[in-house]
């Protein structure tokens, strides 16, 4: 057998060293980082977890995974007090949602509004709308359904409003994703030379991200099933308008 050179194998020894200290402080690092220390409790290190997740069959090392991604989830929900000091305690209101024909705001073509009062749905509103400017784009047809037959006889948006107003009158309005509503209805009433109320605007998209931190996503259908509601025709304006409502009965 051939002989190895001494400065070899103390080469290769200080490199093993060299790379085993490496190893456990990056492990220390990554255990100390912000997002791995739980505030006003002292944590085992990521280092120590692993070693101790090494010596377990593997369902246990499932089961603990399992746990630990339970803990990490609780870990980032709101308490009920502070999920109570965020709530803006909201028993009336009305949940709207538009669709529109193409990129421009002023285009809706449908609208949903529900009708929330001390807490309970009491009444609802559907409309096809004739958009202005009066054309669909492939895009928007895809994500709703609706095309240029469908809305040729709908009446104008001035005289559907005409129906809407006396419904949600003196009530705020509820959106999710305030800022696409809100655009569209000024956008509309700026076309037709309306006088804009200055409706009051909440937002149930911007509530469920301190609300429901936890979830891989805050899409209206996502965040009404937390709320234990089934979207089951999304993108339609009144479906879409009721899982809003339900979301704000829940967090607003």
């Amino acid at each position: 057998m051939q002989a190895i050179p001494v400065f070899l194998l103390t080469t290769r020894k200080t490199l093993k060293t060299k790379q085993t200290k490496t190893h456990h402080f990056q492990q220390l690092f990554v255990s100390l980082h912000p997002k791995n220390v739980r505030a006003g409790k002292k944590q085992e290190s990521l280092f120590s977890q692993t070693s101790s997740r090494n010596h377990l069959s593997y369902e246990q090392q499932v089961h603990s995974m399992k746990d630990l991604s339970k803990r990490e989830q609780s870990n980032t929900r709101i308490n009920s007090a502070e999920h109570e000091n965020l709530r803006a305690g909201l028993k009336d209101f009305a949940a709207i949602d538009f669709e529109t024909a193409n990129n421009e705001r002023s285009s809706v073509c449908s609208v949903g509004i529900v009708i929330v009062r001390n807490g309970e749905i009491v009444d609802s509103f559907y409309s096809l709308i004739q958009p202005e400017p009066n054309y669909y784009n492939y895009w928007c047809s895809q994500v709703h359904g609706l095309c240029q037959e469908d809305t040729e006889d709908a009446p104008v948006f001035p005289k559907v409003w005409a129906q809407i107003e006396p419904l949600i009158e003196g009530l705020p309005l509820v959106a999710h994703n305030k800022p696409f509503d809100e655009s569209c209805l000024k956008a509309v009433f700026r076309v037709y030379q309306m006088d804009y109320p200055d409706y009051e605007f909440y937002d149930t998209l911007a509530a469920s991200r301190r609300a429901f931190r936890y979830l891989e996503n805050h899409q209206l259908h996502t965040v009404a099933a937390e709320c234990g509601y089934c979207l089951e025709n999304h993108h339609n304006a009144l479906a879409d308008a009721e899982a809003c409502a339900w979301i704000a009965r829940e967090i607003l």
